[in-house]
């Protein structure tokens, strides 16, 4: 077998048995090690037809051994994905994009949720029904791109339903 061909199907396989068997909505990034990057708990409400935006929740997990900076988010559902942080300053909610990204440490979690940082799906190409997923890809500096599949909730949802299975 050829050398190629070795490095080929042995990175195909190392990229299907580091990949967790039912993990919520994960792929697992490269660069910093298959499972320094964990998602879980994705999510997005229903849209009506027509809108042109969406919001995007999830929690990311930086189980590796370094810092990681979530930098950007696409999505094939949506024109461009921008990292935003919504908080109160001076009793008014205030939403920003946060076009630098935000840092991990490791062993600790960013959640993004209503009210604080979310991703915004912005230019949607078609509304998010209730029951489907919307696949989006996370970009970090140092694990690469890692998929995550939102499950889309109903209008007003105000996190993930625990009685529906994770997508993959």
């Amino acid at each position: 077998m050829s050398r190629l061909r070795k490095i080929v199907f042995g990175s195909a396989f190392l990229a299907l048995a580091a990949a967790p068997a039912g993990a919520a909505g994960e792929t697992a990034g490269a660069g910093q090690g298959a499972s320094a990057i964990q998602i879980s708990a994705a999510w997005t409400r229903a849209t009506v037809r027509g809108a042109s935006v969406g919001a995007g929740y999830l929690t990311i997990d930086n189980q590796g051994g370094a810092v990681d900076t979530f930098i950007s988010a696409a999505s094939d559902r949506a024109e461009r994905v921008e990292l935003h942080q919504s908080r109160e300053e001076g009793g008014v909610m205030i939403m920003r994009a946060v076009p630098k990204g935000v840092e991990i440490k490791p062993g600790k979690q960013l959640v993004l949720k209503p009210g604080g940082y979310h991703l915004m799906l912005v230019g949607l190409k078609s509304a998010f029904l209730p029951g489907e997923t919307v696949h989006v890809t996370l970009h970090f500096a140092k694990a690469g791109d890692v998929g995550a599949d939102l499950q889309v909730e109903g209008f007003g949802a105000q996190g993930p339903d625990p009685s529906k299975p994770a997508a993959r």
